[in-house]
């Protein structure tokens, strides 16, 4: 990803300028400063090392501001490449801070919510079949990663606004993360990690996390296709700014069934939930290995609530050993269920 510096200008007048911020190593992020109504905005605020912080710095000083100018600090979502800079950043201004309230614990508990977080994934990572050892390193990991942040209090949350702060009317959109929402002023959408250029966003179950999983995205995406119908730009975490939604919607429904047919095409056999994720995306291992573990936990949860494969071993579920799938139909069969269901999603949304 080649991220620049930019700056943008909405239909009512309100400057926008795009930070972008090496939040990881090669792995980068925008944060965005809005000037709007003698008030500053930022929104998200990068992961937290040391190099998002100066990034975000920088980027500061090219917008010509100063931490200290902020008057509002607003996060799209909580995950640590868009909250994690919170931490550094807070002693610096006495901007309020706002999410949403799903999102609260994390940001505001952050250590309490880390322990029951990783008391869950450890489970889930068990359930997966996945070897005692490489259980214990990706639990590492994710330790690791996530104690870059110190727990910062929330000045309000957006349901406390009637999600409208300021000039910004937001929208709720679970699933890639609980607390997830879209952001538009006037005719620019801000959405977050909604929609991501070439891949799908990180997804892990609801056995997990409430409000998160397939499901849930996927009902998101098309109720962002509505809401952001009439935006000229949309603005994400990642990548250039969106001209045509649609277009990067539509792209994402295609990414997510051409891996989910992988899953089905190698579930005419039962397999567990490490050896179906190998399937869809071959060998992994480290960090890479727990996002994609948990992707396929989304997908095989969704699956499995639909009726569309089963658990072959029960008994050895009961005690306490990791299930194994099967489809339940044919490859041909399953795969048109689920183009349908995306379908009927999007006309739903369409109709409301």
């Amino acid at each position: 990803m080649n991220a620049s510096f930019a700056m943008f200008e909405s239909a009512g007048g309100a400057r926008i300028f795009r930070l972008p911020l090496q939040v990881f190593p090669n792995f980068w992020a925008y944060a965005y400063v809005v000037r709007c109504d003698r008030q500053t905005y930022l929104i998200d605020s990068g992961s937290g090392t040391d190099t998002s912080h100066e990034d975000l710095l920088n980027g500061f000083k090219q917008a010509g501001l100063q931490p200290s100018d902020l008057t509002h600090i607003l996060l799209t979502h909580a995950h640590i490449d868009h909250y994690g800079g919170l931490s550094k950043l807070k002693p610096l201004t006495s901007a309020k801070i706002g999410c949403h309230e799903l999102d609260a614990q994390t940001v505001a508990h952050h250590d309490a919510d880390l322990a029951l977080m990783g008391a869950r994934v450890a489970s889930f990572l068990t359930s997966a079949g996945l070897a005692e050892e490489t259980r214990d390193s990706l639990l590492g990991i994710r330790r690791f990663t996530k104690s870059l942040y110190q727990s910062v209090p929330v000045d309000f949350t957006y349901e406390s606004k009637n999600m409208q702060v300021g000039p910004f009317e937001m929208i709720h959109l679970p699933g890639h993360c609980a607390g997830h929402v879209a952001m538009r002023l006037d005719d620019i959408v801000f959405c977050g990690d909604m929609v991501v250029e070439g891949v799908t966003p990180h997804l892990y179950p609801e056995t997990i996390g409430a409000y998160n999983g397939l499901g849930h995205y996927l009902e998101s995406l098309e109720k962002l296709r509505v809401w952001a119908k009439d935006a000229r730009l949309v603005l994400n975490g990642h990548n250039e700014a969106i001209t045509h939604l649609p277009e990067k919607i539509d792209a994402t429904h295609k990414n997510i069934l051409r891996r989910m047919g992988k899953a089905v095409d190698a579930l005419a056999e039962p397999l567990l939930l490490s050896e179906i994720c190998e399937a869809v995306y071959g060998k992994a291992e480290g960090y890479n290995l727990l996002l994609i573990i948990e992707k396929t936990g989304a997908y095989v949860e969704y699956l499995y609530e639909h009726d569309m494969i089963e658990i072959v071993n029960a008994d050895e579920v009961e005690q306490g050993l990791p299930a194994r799938y099967r489809r339940l139909r044919g490859d041909d069969d399953l795969m048109g269920e689920l183009e349908g269901k995306v379908n009927a999603e999007a006309c739903k949304q369409v109709n409301m």
